[in-house]
């Protein structure tokens, strides 16, 4: 596996004005009794509604090992969804909808490259949010050219010529710009290919390269946790340390003025390429993370790819079991979009 796939195959304002990080801490409305080992900035306000938000997160692209084990080439075509990806990401837009909340969608650019994005368009008409998740799927921390992506060692000729950071910022740039131009859709925020455990800290330059491309905040992070060997039932020691890592899990603010809000421990591809989990296992998983964001009145991200959890989980039952448990708690909690997380929005019953 390439080390930018290990962890995952991984604004509501068409302009969003930029946020100081001293605005953003005065307008964060995160909940953070008992987060105390997250590190990062958590702060609660008296006048902001104390509840947990819950977020359903959907990246558009196709996913190593899914629909056939043996699937490889999508590392070369990541933007190529096929039809059955497409209509899980539709219908489970509009059965979040039906429960009066939104998916936020992130899209790889060259999704914009086939034939019919009809559907894409009516996820926005939808009132769907719908990202940037670069043009080709690229790895924003790669070292050299030939860590970029797949399609790059392959065809070099792609990029000749340019820089690593060069790159990488192009295809940042094509992503909003198939979007726009191919689309109508107005890019709303920006998530990286891959999680990485600390995020974009200590990369400032990454940090001022979404800054200048316009962006408020990124979703970058994705908090290290214990795995299962393949095929092995996760333990309680497993299951915990999933629920103990949405603890740093929580949105901050990076020394820029950058919000991140970070990805939601177990990804499905950490679950079903990872672990070869059951389904009832992730559900588990998914379950106790949820409840913990509940009962600290926390964030939850969730993650996961119509390419893979749509070919292990065809009935929706994870994304039912999110929307049940947030009615459920009533006052307690809320759907949100990324958008409302990083503004410190509320949303009023």
């Amino acid at each position: 596996m390439h080390r930018f796939d290990a962890l995952k195959d991984a604004s509501a304002q068409s302009s969003p004005q930029m946020l100081s990080r001293r605005a953003w801490l005065r307008r964060s409305a995160i909940a953070c009794g008992g987060l105390a080992m997250c590190g990062w900035p958590a702060p609660v306000l008296a006048d902001q509604p104390k509840k947990a938000r819950v977020a359903i997160t959907l990246d558009l692209e196709m996913s190593r090992n899914f629909p056939e084990w043996d699937d490889t080439q999508w590392d070369y075509e990541k933007g190529n969804l096929d039809a059955a990806s497409k209509k899980y990401a539709v219908d489970a837009g509009r059965r979040v909808k039906a429960r009066g909340g939104q998916i936020h969608y992130f899209c790889v650019g060259r999704v914009l490259e086939q034939p019919d994005i009809s559907w894409l368009q009516e996820l926005a008409k939808e009132g769907h949010p719908i990202g940037n998740h670069t043009y080709d799927h690229v790895y924003l921390l790669a070292k050299n050219p030939q860590e970029i992506q797949y399609r790059f060692q392959r065809c070099p000729w792609l990029i000749e010529g340019r820089t690593t950071k060069e790159v990488i910022n192009e295809n940042i740039r094509l992503a909003t710009l198939a979007l726009e131009d191919r689309a109508g859709i107005k890019n709303r925020g920006f998530r990286t290919p891959g999680g990485f455990s600390t995020g974009l800290s200590g990369r400032e330059d990454l940090q001022q390269m979404l800054l200048d491309a316009g962006f408020t905040w990124v979703s970058s992070k994705y908090p290290s946790h214990d795995n299962t060997k393949p095929m092995e039932q996760p333990t309680d020691e497993v299951y915990d340390s999933i629920v103990n890592a949405q603890a740093a899990a929580q949105p901050f603010v990076y020394p820029t003025g950058l919000v991140e809000i970070p990805m939601s421990p177990i990804s499905d591809i950490g679950a079903f390429r990872g672990g070869r989990w059951k389904l009832s296992w992730f559900l588990e998983a998914v379950r106790r993370s949820v409840a913990w964001t509940i009962e600290n009145k926390a964030v939850f991200d969730f993650l996961a790819h119509p390419s893979c959890l749509g070919v292990i989980d065809p009935k929706f039952e994870t994304i039912d079991l999110i929307c049940d448990m947030v009615e459920q708690a009533g006052d307690d909690a809320q759907l949100v979009n990324l958008d409302q997380i990083a503004s410190g929005r509320a949303i009023q019953k």
